[in-house]
């Protein structure tokens, strides 16, 4: 099989960057092309809280400077392996289907993502990107703890 655009979800984590790691030597045996995705999620406030639209602002605004910092340790790797990738950050209500629609809409034939390995109740609680992903997509998911 070949992977000829490959897709990492990469949320800020350890295991995030190992499977941006993995995904960088899939992508040079098999001359891929990488692209990088990092959800913001929305968060959604009741009118009873006072939540001020400015401030939600001002959050997102530092969220997306604190990935970009990110994005930019990680072409340093990158540079070193000699490969290149893509990157974006969405501002999303569900990250499951920003993943999802982003893989379809790309074309995309691998997915490569890091799991937290939340087990139990945090699991039952908490919910998982990677199992959401993994049951919603078509293409292969490479999950890596």
């Amino acid at each position: 099989m070949l992977f000829t655009n490959i897709l990492v979800p990469y949320d800020g984590s350890s295991n995030a960057l190992h499977a941006f790691k993995v995904a960088l030597d899939i992508a040079k045996k098999y001359d891929s092309k990488i692209t990088l995705v990092t959800c913001l999620e929305l968060e959604l406030r009741a009118p009873w809280y006072g939540y001020d639209s400015r401030v939600g602002k001002t959050i997102m605004k530092k969220q997306k400077e604190s990935i970009k910092k990110h994005l930019s340790r990680l072409e340093l790797i990158a540079k070193k392996t000699k490969m290149s990738f893509n990157s974006e950050i969405i501002v999303s209500k569900s990250i499951v289907k920003t993943i999802v629609d982003f893989s379809k809409s790309r074309k995309i034939d691998l997915i490569v993502m890091g799991s937290h390995g939340r087990k139990g109740f945090d699991k039952l609680l908490l919910g998982s990107v990677t199992n959401g992903v993994s049951h919603k997509v078509k293409c292969p998911v490479l999950i890596i703890k």
